[in-house]
């Protein structure tokens, strides 16, 4: 007998939700799935226009700009999100995913990695930490802060090296903020995807290393890593990879990275004769 995943709920309006990067692809999911949840979602995406017409296409509060590289910036977002109602759940989603080997890749691009995936999450979660910490002493207590890692994050991907660093280190952050929260009842949560059919992956070079890597595992819609994501909230549970089985895959090749890359070349091919079949 298959369970049903039962969504998490809050009272119709009386909480609000800021997700970051979420014009498009996963954020857009993440966002829709949280105004189903019954949130005052905010919106938010450093394309400002594309976050207002993404909003009032699922429905959210509003659509805002935001930066997630500023790091002042998200407490005006924070702020914005607790006019609509108490600041309830905080997703940091934004995120960039140029391809290349450490040394192929520019410094602009190797920054920018860093930046959005890494720090970008860093300085969000500092502004929903406060938040929650404010609305605590009036009464409001807890709340959800959430992070979009990957799969890469438990183990090697070459042709992904800074892009799996930044994820490896996002994947900490969460596990660590968990700890460091609790006493706050605030819970830290985290989604490990395998590949996601977004404009990320569409982006990476055709014929590169990275493509075809991703494309021998799962490919995933944003819908699954939304409902994934947001089904852990009001759970305890801190991360979650998506499918399971690979999950295990990326860990056991972390114990043993040198042997599990005798595999890469099997694994690229398979990648490429998907690329080539669409």
């Amino acid at each position: 007998m298959t369970r049903r995943r039962v969504p998490h709920q809050v009272p119709a309006g009386s909480r609000s939700a800021v997700v970051t990067g979420a014009a498009r692809g996963i954020g857009e999911a993440v966002a829709r799935e949280l105004v189903g949840a019954g949130y005052q979602v905010l919106v938010t995406d450093v394309d400002g226009t594309a976050a207002a017409v993404t909003a009032q296409r699922i429905g959210a509060a509003d659509g805002i700009a935001y930066d997630v590289t500023d790091p002042d910036a998200g407490h005006a977002v924070a702020a914005r999100a607790r006019e609509l109602a108490p600041l309830g759940a905080w997703v940091s989603n934004a995120g960039v995913g140029f391809d290349g080997t450490l040394a192929e890749l520019d410094e602009k691009h190797v920054r920018a990695l860093v930046e959005v995936n890494l720090l970008g999450p860093v300085w969000g979660s500092r502004a929903a930490i406060a938040a929650f910490r404010e609305q605590a002493a009036g009464g409001v207590r807890g709340g959800e802060l959430a992070i979009t890692a990957s799969l890469s994050a438990l183990g090697p991907v070459p042709g992904l090296s800074v892009y799996a660093a930044t994820k490896a280190g996002v994947l900490s952050l969460a596990m660590s903020l968990d700890t460091e929260l609790r006493a706050d009842g605030i819970r830290v949560h985290a989604v490990c995807p395998d590949g996601v059919g977004t404009a990320l992956l569409d982006g990476m070079a055709p014929d590169g290393q990275a493509k075809a890597l991703v494309r021998s595992g799962v490919l995933l819609t944003p819908d699954q890593v939304a409902a994934a994501l947001v089904g852990m909230f009001g759970t305890g549970r801190v991360y979650r990879t998506l499918p399971a089985w690979r999950g295990a895959m990326m860990r056991l090749s972390a114990l043993a990275p040198g042997v599990a890359m005798r595999l890469e070349p099997a694994m690229r091919a398979v990648g490429s004769r998907r690329l080539r079949r669409g």
